[in-house]
């Protein structure tokens, strides 16, 4: 039995030292691999050792000393090669991890730089065309018109001054301008009034940070998460009550979000789409938490939680009369 046993070992031995071989290529011939194979080799020398002692043979007993030291030094230098290795892939994947961060990170920036640009391009272009267009209009109104050419100036009159708000709406969707003067509560706030005007859903919102201002990237990423889990609800979950709360505690900032909509399963509109993965993304830019609990019939639940430490800075305040008057006209 012991002799069936030690063939057993020693075919087993060469088996995995042939397949250990075939590897070293794969490996770039790596010294932790080429330290196993040599153990490999040892060991199965060992077995042949002991199969020749089964069979009578004089084996010195310093040859399998021998054996066993080599074995145990081509282990243990091994294992202290692998966890350097082990280390090195850790610290690796995280500055590849940064850099993934530091891409998204510019690419976000660059589309609301983009956005922006847009928004200025038509508020400063199309609009005064526009406004030139509606005073045009109405300067025709004090002339004399029968019934019917009253009736194509109304109406002209009318879609012109659509045309304006669409613009004003398009433009402050781009860019807020409330965000970047007033802050994120302000901002969120004036995101939630207007879409009130034109859904008849009931939106709570709360928040104790008054004029608190915090790094562009934070308010601007929270700003976002809200307007696309708002719009969400508004879409697809037929929900008629939305409650949302921004609180700030020491050096964390978090939002809760929730409606009383048909629900969904998080997990598969994670992976499909619906805006999740990019709320998910946006929130990773800032190594915060996103969380997100669902089931069909009872609506769905959301918090954000973010570090902001270091982050606060103070409002600053308008340099001169026009910006003060600016600021308000962005306001209202």
């Amino acid at each position: 039995m012991i002799k069936v046993l030690l063939y057993l070992a020693i075919i087993i031995q060469f088996i995995a030292m042939y397949y250990a071989i075939r590897l070293v290529r794969a490996t770039k011939y790596s010294a932790i691999w080429i330290l196993f194979i040599i153990g490999f080799m040892v060991l199965a020398g060992e077995r042949v050792l002991q199969l020749l002692a089964a069979y009578g043979r004089q084996v010195p007993d310093l040859a399998i000393v021998w054996h066993d030291i080599v074995v145990s030094v081509c282990v243990s230098v091994g294992v202290v090669l692998l966890d350097k290795l082990i280390i090195y892939i850790e610290r690796l994947n995280y500055h590849r991890q940064m850099a993934s961060k530091r891409i998204l990170t510019a690419v976000l920036r660059t589309e609301e730089k983009s956005r922006a640009n847009f928004s200025k391009e038509l508020h400063d272009g199309l609009g005064p065309l526009l406004s030139s267009a509606k005073i045009s209009l109405s300067a025709l109104s004090n002339g004399e018109m029968d019934p019917s050419r009253k009736e194509i100036f109304e109406n002209t009159l009318h879609v012109v001054e659509e045309a304006v708000r669409s613009l004003r709406e398009i433009s402050n969707n781009l860019s807020p301008h409330v965000l970047a003067d007033f802050g994120l509560a302000r901002g969120i706030q004036n995101f939630i009034d207007r879409v009130s005007a034109l859904h008849n859903v009931k939106i709570l919102f709360a928040t104790n940070l008054k004029a608190n201002r915090y790094d562009t990237d934070i308010e601007v990423v929270l700003y976002r998460v809200v307007c696309e889990l708002i719009t969400n609800s508004l879409k697809h979950s037929g929900c008629s009550d939305i409650r949302l709360s921004l609180s700030t505690s020491r050096d964390e900032l978090e939002l809760q979000y929730s409606d009383n909509g048909r629900g969904f399963n998080p997990q598969a509109m994670m992976d499909c789409g619906m805006g999740l993965s990019n709320i998910n993304s946006r929130i990773n830019t800032l190594n915060g938490e996103f969380n997100i609990n669902s089931s069909k019939g009872k609506g769905m639940r959301a918090s954000v939680k973010v570090n902001v430490r270091g982050a606060l800075r103070a409002e600053a305040e308008p340099t001169s009369p026009r910006e003060l008057r600016q600021r308000r006209k962005a306001s209202r």
